[in-house]
């Protein structure tokens, strides 16, 4: 090569350089432009709903961000491969979690989901409506209009007698006939104010019905009839700030604030109330609440059944197949493997539909087929044979191709020393193979029992949890396992959503798969002694 064509074989890497090293100028300031769009798109309404830790986590990981990808340092380049990962780990892996957590410790739920200002508003808005003496008044909506800007809004009100108002939020004013202007005989301004059309009264429609007009001795003036009526209403409630009480004015009962709800000496309570902290309650309701404990217990148990039962057959089916096909002699392996790996292979939600229509009581292609009229779903024996027989179903293939790549794994000079020596095929299957295939399937087999743990697809698709326990108080069924009991209880239990108790029993959940694995792998170390 001569030295014009290095010089230009040179230009050319130089070039081509320089237009990837724009290309990828342009890609980082685009991605970087749709974040802080992102981010200035969103902070003003974190800052309106008072998510101060959402806010500053968004600003925080937005000028990072930019302080990475814009910076010519080398020493920031690891981080720009490590800042996005963490910055999705802690959004959806950190935070559900923390979320979850800090639900738990609290009453939220159906009832008990505002923050306390809103279900302060709300309570005074609902105890605030007119009596059966109260006079009704003809309102028109009035606001002082500076070209398209429409700045403080009011209503002229005209009361039974024909007496004309004006009412703003600083109270009543009666006026005089020249303080109202008209066209004609139609009312179209009262003083610096006018008289808006129902267009610009469309995107008014939250200030004016929210719109309090004092009227004295404990009176407002409400919009009650659209924008066109208003009404003189009468509180029966009133908020103390100092105390944190509330009163009813009717009665006199004072309500005080006990664990997210105003509550009189009686008992009675005032809705809705609010989100807050309750301590261990969700988690002491489980044990000492007899119609949430008996369910509970009984659901528990059934849950190790169905996850151990599970891991049991799944495993015994998956390896006596893999044994089976793993001769080297038998023809057409790799059809029977394929057709074996088939449940496996199909989406596990809809095969549980499809299990669901077969076992059909009345019309389950098995029971047409046998001519049986088997409960296999209703009676609660039969639902829990039904269910590890479905979930073995599903759960076999994985077992056996897991089983049949840990036999392949299994040095065969092993098996004929075993034989040299004098075993048998069951001697030398239960002392050889086994123990080497458990230091591969232990920890898979483990991974399987917590899957189990929380199979809410299976049971959840197959009979909803059923057929119910009797004299429940809870919705709880015999084939309900903690997750999907858990689900029931929070969102079918007839009195609404409750998300305090609901993430109270999935942290129990988590603590006893966490403990339950951390033990089994712990036992389960004792297989590696063999390779050793």
């Amino acid at each position: 090569m001569t030295g014009t064509d290095l010089k230009q074989e040179e230009t050319r890497r130089v070039e081509s350089r320089r237009v990837s090293f724009g290309l990828g100028l342009g890609v980082k300031l685009l991605f970087l432009a749709a974040v802080n769009a992102l981010a200035v798109f969103g902070l003003p309404r974190m800052i309106e709903e008072k998510a101060w830790l959402f806010a500053a986590f968004t600003v925080v990981a937005t000028l990072s961000l930019d302080w990475i990808y814009l910076s010519s340092k080398g020493a920031t380049l690891p981080l720009k491969y490590l800042i996005p990962g963490t910055i999705l780990l802690l959004v959806f892996q950190v935070w559900p979690v923390l979320s979850t957590a800090y639900i738990a410790f609290t009453n939220y739920g159906t009832g008990n989901v505002f923050t306390f200002d809103q279900a302060l508003d709300k309570i005074l808005e609902d105890s605030t409506f007119p009596q059966d003496d109260d006079p009704r008044l003809d309102a028109k909506p009035l606001a002082i209009v500076d070209g398209e800007l429409i700045g403080e809004i009011a209503l002229y009100l005209v009361d039974e007698a024909g007496v004309e108002f004006l009412g703003t939020a600083d109270g009543l004013e009666e006026l005089a006939v020249e303080d109202v202007v008209l066209d004609g005989d139609r009312v179209v301004g009262v003083g610096d104010y006018e008289v808006l059309g129902l267009a610009q009264v469309s995107d008014l429609q939250e200030e004016y019905s929210s719109l309090e007009i004092p009227a004295g001795e404990n009176k407002l003036i409400k919009l009650t009839r659209g924008v066109s009526g208003a009404s003189l209403v009468s509180p029966t409630l009133e908020y103390d700030s100092d105390t944190g009480t509330l009163t009813d004015l009717t009665t006199g009962v004072v309500y005080e604030q006990v664990e997210g709800t105003f509550t009189a000496p009686s008992g009675e309570e005032i809705a809705p109330g609010w989100r807050a902290i309750i301590g261990f309650d969700n988690f002491t309701k489980v044990l000492t609440n007899e119609s949430i404990r008996g369910p509970f217990v009984r659901v528990f148990i059934w849950t190790f059944v169905f996850a151990i039962g599970s891991v049991f057959f799944t495993f015994i089916v998956g390896l006596g197949l893999a044994i089976t096909l793993n001769q080297p002699e038998m023809k057409g392996q790799r059809v029977y493997r394929s057709l074996l790996i088939i449940p496996y292979a199909l989406p596990s939600f809809l095969s549980a539909l499809i299990w669901a229509g077969l076992l059909n009581q009345e019309f389950g292609v098995i029971n047409e087929f046998l001519n049986l009229d088997i409960p296999w779903l209703r009676d609660q024996w039969m639902a829990k044979v039904s269910v590890l027989l479905v979930n073995t179903w599903l759960g076999f293939p994985y077992m056996f191709l897991i089983s049949t790549g840990a036999l392949q794994a299994i040095p065969d000079n092993l098996k004929e020393a075993a034989a040299i020596d004098g075993a048998t095929s069951r001697q030398a299957f239960r002392q050889v193979t086994l123990p080497l295939l458990l230091v591969s399937l232990a920890p898979l087999l483990i991974a399987s029992f917590a899957f189990n743990f929380n199979n809410f697809n299976t049971i959840f698709l197959l009979n909803k949890g059923g057929p119910p326990i009797a004299g429940a108080q809870t919705p709880a069924g015999h084939t309900d396992i903690l997750i999907s009991y858990t689900y029931r209880l929070a969102f079918e239990s007839g009195r609404g959503a409750d998300f305090g108790l609901a993430a109270g029993i999935g942290i129990l959940i988590f603590m006893i798969v966490a403990t339950i694995s951390a033990i089994s792998f712990k036992r389960t170390a004792v297989f590696e002694e063999i390779n050793q």
